[in-house]
């Protein structure tokens, strides 16, 4: 039978990788540094695929609940050039196959469908260490330690499993995405709610980029790409908001008011989110009871998928793991097989950024196109 599973990391992935099995009748355990589900905010909007996240929910039998939490009109998308002109705008109608919802709903979603004590909360991993036998040994920050059959790092971009696997790390990829709120938007800050509309809007020139979304409250929530170097944007997070933000906004000097109003007339501190990933179709030789899920094991730069690809990562491990009970190397050997492939195909798919600082002219043009794809 399947040896006890530790899981390390209560994300979209840990916790469907505990879903699945206890679905299959197989117990585990996840252990979260956070010391509690409402520790901190779980970010913005996720839009779940119907070739991998939808895949996933199914398999855990959350699909039927997922669908309650989903956020009518949250489809739509407006392409905008930087001069306020509208571009493209595909609406929302209903048929799209990637709805939307809020990342902590979806979250507090897979957390209400485990059983009570299966998340630990406060326990930071300080250490990993094997012990021989395919058995490992976790070490807590608190002190406490945890021998397992089966360890499975759900840990993120600083994975403290992966070394036990691969000697990589992430590398910064020369951009960062500054988040800015703004509440309250059709009564606050019309002109910007207006120009995001009922879903996304996104407006770039290369290296620079406004992402938006609508988000539940009638909250706009920001991104705003630029690629500047590790030092520009430790600078930026050392300033006080009001020149983080006059800093920020001078990047784009000369776009529509009501694209700037995302950056100036934002209701929150500016927050500097460095972007980081590992090698291109990252993969390492099998190791006896311990493999990885999510950006510990494939992370890239956002683009769409990294949820949607962790959730379906932990389901297709719990599922391997059910299929083959009393050979569980067997399984992971399948699931890691599966994973660097799935890992390769969004790496080729990501490739350059074409959107980048040494963007061409056809850059609008590639970003309609790619949209008009997705809705397809």
């Amino acid at each position: 039978m399947v040896p006890d599973v530790t899981i390390v990391g209560a994300g979209l992935g840990g916790l469907t990788l505990a879903r699945v099995l206890h679905v299959h009748g197989i117990p585990a355990t996840v252990h979260e540094a956070e010391p509690s589900p409402a520790a901190r905010s779980q970010g913005g909007m996720l839009d779940i695929h119907d070739h991998n996240g939808q895949r996933a929910l199914a398999s855990a039998q959350l699909l039927d609940a997922f669908q309650e939490i989903v956020l009518d009109g949250r489809q739509a998308m407006r392409v905008l050039d930087p001069d306020g002109s509208l571009l493209f705008e595909q609406d929302d109608d209903g048929t799209g196959g990637r709805p939307e919802v809020q990342r902590g709903d979806l979250r507090r979603l897979l957390l209400d469908s485990l059983p009570a004590g299966t998340v630990r909360w406060g326990q930071k991993v300080s250490g990993v260490r094997a012990l021989g036998d395919g058995r490992h040994e976790v070490a807590f920050a608190d002190g406490a330690a945890r021998t397992t059959g089966l360890l499975v790092g759900a840990d993120g971009a600083w994975s403290r499993v992966r070394p036990l696997l691969s000697g990589a790390t992430p590398a910064y990829i020369g951009k960062s995405v500054v988040e800015t709120y703004l509440f309250d938007a059709g009564t606050r800050h019309p002109a910007a709610a207006k120009t995001v509309g009922g879903g996304s809007m996104i407006a770039l020139r290369p290296g620079r980029e406004i992402f938006a979304h609508r988000e539940k409250g009638d909250t706009l929530h920001a991104y705003i790409g630029l690629y500047e170097t590790q030092e520009w944007f430790a600078a930026l997070a050392a300033a006080d908001a009001g020149a983080a933000t006059a800093r920020v906004a001078a990047e784009f000097t000369g776009w529509a008011p009501e694209l700037r109003a995302l950056i100036t007339d934002a209701d929150a501190p500016p927050v500097v989110r460095p972007l980081y990933a590992l090698p291109p179709a990252h993969r390492w030789d099998r190791v006896p009871g311990v493999t990885l899920l999510g950006d510990a094991a494939h992370l890239s730069a956002p683009n769409g998928e990294g949820a949607n690809l962790a959730m379906l990562d932990g389901a297709e491990l719990a599922m391997a793991l059910a299929a083959h009970p009393d050979d569980v190397e067997t399984a992971l050997t399948a699931y890691e097989r599966a994973l660097f492939r799935r890992g390769a195909e969004a790496a080729a798919a990501d490739g350059a950024d074409p959107h980048g600082p040494d963007a061409g002219p056809d850059a609008m043009h590639d970003l309609i196109a790619a949209v008009t794809r997705q809705e397809q």
